[in-house]
């Protein structure tokens, strides 16, 4: 099976417009054999807490229904970023489209100090079917603690697939943690970060693959939108600019 992790930057609150670019990789995903594709952390609105409230949709919006469409259309499960309204407050959460199904979201569940006055934690543990994987979905903080990954592993998922908005301070220090995990727990991992500007620091890319034994297969740099394509099968991964708009 091939996944796919998207590296975008996002436009400030303008769900019209980023939807418009997510649909844009979809396509492009789809068109080289992807089954998934995973978006940065909040990718629908940037990694923007201080306007999380306002932005915020539920997960039933139509403004969320041309990446349904496109996913019942090419056949690929779609895991974007998006505030979540719920009844224990908004959360960031992690819409998930799957082809022919009812929409699904998982929502981060360990946030980070700085994120406290702006989300509530979520609590679902629920792991992704895809063809013969389990995919357990992770949103940046949480995914730097093994007890994460490893309950994970507990519940049978054999693919991590963490979305982030990371620093450069702090996708080195993924590139550091998730070859752990990996070779502790035997998982394929796959992060997606953004690049450019998100909330008050710079996201600097670096989306990355590695294998069950914690070998890294491909990384993108730090500043350049693209894809990276990995095959779960043959254990390899490749890189590719996003295409230009028609």
């Amino acid at each position: 099976m091939n996944l796919c992790a998207a590296q975008l930057g996002s436009f400030k609150g303008d769900v019209a417009a980023n939807v418009g670019r997510h649909l844009a990789c979809i396509e492009q995903a789809a068109n080289v054999g992807a089954a998934v594709i995973v978006f940065p952390e909040l990718s629908l609105t940037g990694y923007e807490p201080s306007i999380a409230r306002q932005a915020a949709l539920p997960l039933g919006s139509p403004h969320l229904d041309p990446l349904q469409a496109a996913s019942d259309r090419l056949g690929i499960l779609v895991a974007a970023g998006l505030p979540l309204p719920t009844p224990n407050g908004i959360q960031i959460g992690m819409p998930i489209f799957t082809p022919g199904a009812p929409r699904q979201a998982y929502a981060k569940q360990r946030l980070h100090e700085d994120e406290l006055p702006y989300f509530n934690a979520g609590v679902s543990t629920s792991l992704i079917q895809a063809a013969h994987h389990r995919i357990a979905p992770a949103i940046c903080y949480e995914s730097m603690f093994m007890a994460h990954a490893a309950s994970a592993q507990e519940r049978g998922a054999d693919i991590y697939l963490v979305s982030v908005a990371k620093t450069a301070k702090g996708v080195s220090e993924g590139h550091m943690h998730y070859p752990q995990v990996a070779r502790e727990l035997g998982l394929t991992v796959l992060m997606a970060n953004c690049v450019g500007p998100a909330g008050e620091f710079l996201a600097a890319g670096g989306s990355a693959a590695w294998d069950s034994e914690g070998r890294l297969l491909a990384c993108l740099d730090s500043h350049s939108e693209g894809l990276l394509l990995l095959d779960t099968e043959a254990g390899t991964a490749s890189v590719m600019p996003l295409d230009a708009p028609a």
